[in-house]
């Protein structure tokens, strides 16, 4: 929410006051109670071109004294680098068919395109972050999830100790979603699993995934607030939640086993973390146990 601090005419000036003392009442209780608890934060492939928003607002929950960690995709640049290469993009049921050459591709960008960017931009904007990948340190094991698919991984075990050593130093880790496979072999892994995982084994408070849809909604279209694991699963029986919303919310009712709130919001609108975690009624939809 912006607010202009316009010193005429005087009646402004009071409404101003006035609006900043709601804004900041309501706030304040949220920002206590985040204090020192992990914030895992999704960033789709789809609404990284919004990543300057999301990152100050990822440097103001930083400096408010939270944890946050950033698990990227990017699916759209490594669309954009195969077809420059003229390498084919295949998909089996969603998921993307990752061949020697592709693996190859995925790699170069996810590890030095998106997420060297997001760590130099982090870093223009004034915050601490570094980055890194689910084969660092054998933070995210995996196994092939299905030969049809070839070197996307399936995740077997989590070692958070790397991304906890960063948080203890004061530093935003942002991670890019790789494994590491049989025999040193490095994994493609759906960014939302692979956030998923890493906020269970952290602990997290919250997981928030930042899609370029607003949350879950009724059959009419109205977006659904808050609603808990059975709820959801109910939503998918009856066709509510479809496409691509399945894979998502499936990672969702998985972190739930132990992590007590996710989020899905709308990546695409300004500020929106700041909107979901800091205000009573938030802009997406909450799910919970």
């Amino acid at each position: 929410m912006a607010i202009a601090f316009s010193r005429t005419p005087e009646g402004d000036i009071i409404n101003d006051h006035f609006l900043i003392a709601q804004v900041m009442s309501e706030a304040l209780p949220y920002i206590e109670y985040l204090k020192g608890k992990t914030l895992v934060i999704k960033l789709g492939g789809s609404t990284l071109e919004h990543q300057r928003g999301v990152l100050q607002d990822i440097i103001w929950l930083h400096t408010l004294g939270a944890h946050p960690v950033l698990v990227h995709g990017g699916g759209p640049y490594i669309n954009d680098w195969l077809t420059r290469l003229q390498l084919p993009t295949r998909f089996e049921n969603g998921l993307r068919v990752t061949d020697a050459p592709t693996l190859e591709v995925v790699r170069m960008v996810l590890l030095g395109q998106v997420n060297q960017g997001l760590v130099l931009m982090a870093s223009q904007m004034g915050g601490k972050a570094v980055g890194l990948s689910g084969t660092d340190g054998g933070m995210v094991r995996a196994h092939i999830a299905d030969e049809r698919l070839g070197f996307v991984g399936e995740i077997d075990t989590v070692d958070p100790t790397p991304v906890q050593a960063l948080i203890e130093k004061g530093y935003i880790p942002i991670i890019a979603p790789l494994g590491e496979g049989p025999e040193g072999t490095c994994l493609n892994i759906n960014a939302d699993l692979v956030a998923s995982h890493i906020a269970g084994a952290l602990n997290a408070e919250k997981l928030i995934f930042l899609s370029n849809v607003r949350g879950i909604c009724r059959a009419d279209g109205t977006l659904i607030s808050e609603l808990c694991e059975k709820d959801a699963r109910q939503l998918i029986t009856e066709g509510v939640i479809s496409g691509g919303m399945i894979p998502k919310v499936d990672a969702c009712l998985e972190a739930l086993a132990d992590v007590p709130r996710v989020h899905i919001v709308d990546g695409r609108d300004e500020h929106v973390l700041l909107q979901e975690l800091f205000t009573d009624q938030g802009v997406g939809t909450m799910i919970i146990r």
